[in-house]
């Protein structure tokens, strides 16, 4: 089986490094960047390293799309009357519906491609990030379309497995993006807006404890990543938002009111969706 892995920063180097670690041998990437391409060469990643596609993707049967979600449709059509008969191709982006939609335009019939997002992303940025270790005992998530073969759903599906991911999941589409915007978005806009607040001084960190380190660790952004995932995934995120913003007004309200007895009710609460969670 010949695999491409389009895009070697962390998610796409992280791979690469656990097919290999799997036992799969013939593993290539396609990368803008001359120097991400040599250091996954020399790092033995992939066989070899290419700048485009049009050397090599006719002859991959599968292809693993690495890129930024406004990236996806655009490579998919560059590359569409090259792509071999029966390939399958798969992402890792963390919005769905808005990029099934775009790739649906200018997919040929003659592959399959299966949507998917591992559920292990990183704040780092490039390959030197890159750690395929961060996969073993996480979670994927598949969302099969109509056109999707079983057997390239299986397929995909194994590959996760192989690198280390115990859980693969498949749902639709729509509550993909639906939970996603509130269990990965909505934090991530929550780590921002507190890192952010005008209340942050030089003096902060003196005061500052775990829980604070941890609810700000995923404030150190990549910036054209997440724009790009909140606003393809916007009126999901939006209505998180606002869900939690009632939550926090009627928290806010015991303060006001100095209610102390459905304060105690709030956090009781909170405290036994956490355990059954975990």
């Amino acid at each position: 089986m010949n695999i491409a892995i389009v895009g070697l920063g962390v998610i796409g180097g992280s791979f690469a490094m656990g097919l290999q670690a799997a036992g799969y041998q013939n593993i290539y990437g396609i990368d803008i960047n001359e120097e991400t391409l040599l250091t996954a060469e020399t790092e033995g990643m992939i066989q070899k390293g290419f700048r485009d596609g049009k050397n090599i993707l006719q002859e991959m049967d599968v292809i693993i799309l690495s890129l930024y979600p406004s990236q996806i449709a655009p490579f998919v059509e560059q590359y569409q009357s090259i792509l071999k008969k029966g390939a399958v191709l798969t992402d890792v982006t963390g919005v769905k519906a808005a990029i099934i939609e775009q790739v649906a335009e200018v997919l040929p019939r003659t592959v399959d491609f299966v949507f998917a997002h591992p559920m292990r992303g990183s704040e780092k940025k490039g390959i030197e990030g890159a750690d395929h270790k961060r996969f073993i005992g996480a979670n994927v998530l598949v969302t099969p379309i109509s056109s999707n073969k079983e057997t390239s759903l299986k397929m995909v599906e194994k590959l996760y497995k192989d690198i280390g991911f115990a859980q693969v999941t498949r749902v639709t589409p729509e509550k993909h993006d639906e939970q996603i915007a509130y269990v990965s978005q909505l934090m991530h806009a929550l780590s921002v807006a507190v890192t952010n607040s005008a209340q942050a001084s030089e003096e902060t960190l003196i005061f500052a404890g775990n829980s604070f380190q941890e609810l700000t660790r995923i404030a150190d952004i990549n910036t054209e990543l997440w724009s790009e995932l909140f606003l393809n995934n916007r009126l999901a995120l939006l209505k998180s938002i606002e869900q939690f913003e009632r939550e926090l007004n009627a928290l806010k309200k015991t303060l006001e009111e100095n209610d102390e007895e459905k304060l105690r009710k709030i956090f009781n609460q909170a405290a036994q969706k956490r355990r059954e969670w975990y």
